[in-house]
């Protein structure tokens, strides 16, 4: 492949490959039900706590909202709570999914082969946790899905959140190619800065939860990616790299 040739495809994950936010506010509020919160988070607020990237991230900034005039007397014990919060979210989050409760969204697993058999390779750079990644693509694609991809930050590798571009920078690094060769797949305003702060072109489709977002700075902005092919991407990436 030359040097300015499209070499790689870089995948968030959450509203990204699969429609999950909805799956994700109803694992939240059952966690909260089930440990006596009297939290209950409607589709409004949720779209407003997308802005704060990270499930630990956005349960500590409600915290911070709804007990605004108590200072923890010990912070260990919140994060503490946090974590317990979100450990239930999560468990309810793969049930979910583990019973069919989301799917890829249209066009991703068809342009992800196109590529494979094209030798180009596949990443993923998303802020959400492993055991989410795994419940999702496993049930997607199969108990092998790790082996469509040469490369994966999660919340685990990289913990300084979106929009930072620390995970995409991870992932270039990994790859060994320079951004100038890959494309971005993100949903969120978070998402294109993230991306875009590592150099890379990205190609957004929104979804109701983030339709509202900026995305200025973005190659395409598309509905979905039902009707994008290999050789589509190639003419955006080329036209970018000229």
């Amino acid at each position: 492949m030359t040097a300015g040739s499209l070499q790689a495809l870089i995948f968030d994950v959450d509203g990204t490959l699969a429609d999950t936010e909805s799956v994700h506010l109803a694992a939240f509020n059952q966690a909260f039900a089930e440990l006596g919160l009297d939290w209950v988070w409607t589709t409004g607020m949720y779209i407003g706590l997308l802005d704060i990237s990270g499930g630990k991230e956005r349960i500590r900034h409600y915290w911070n909202q709804v007990h605004a005039d108590v200072r923890p007397l010990d912070a260990q014990a919140l994060t503490d709570r946090i974590a317990r919060i979100h450990e239930l979210k999560t468990a309810h989050y793969e049930n979910a999914v583990n019973g069919g409760a989301v799917s890829l969204r249209p066009g991703v697993l068809a342009l992800m082969d196109e590529a494979l058999n094209a030798g180009l390779q596949l990443a993923i750079a998303t802020t959400t946790s492993p055991v989410n990644i795994a419940a999702l693509l496993c049930h997607a694609m199969g108990s092998d899905w790790r082996l469509n991809f040469s490369a994966i930050g999660d919340a685990s590798t990289a913990p300084v959140k979106k929009p930072h571009p620390q995970v995409y920078l991870q992932m270039l690094d990994v790859l060994r190619l320079p951004s100038a060769a890959c494309l971005a797949f993100e949903d969120s305003g978070n998402g294109l800065r993230s991306a875009t702060a590592a150099g890379l072109a990205t190609i957004i489709t929104p979804n109701p939860f983030t339709v509202h977002h900026d995305f200025t700075g973005a190659l395409k902005v598309l509905p979905d990616l039902s009707h994008t092919k290999l050789a589509a991407l190639r003419q955006w990436h080329g036209a970018v790299a000229r």
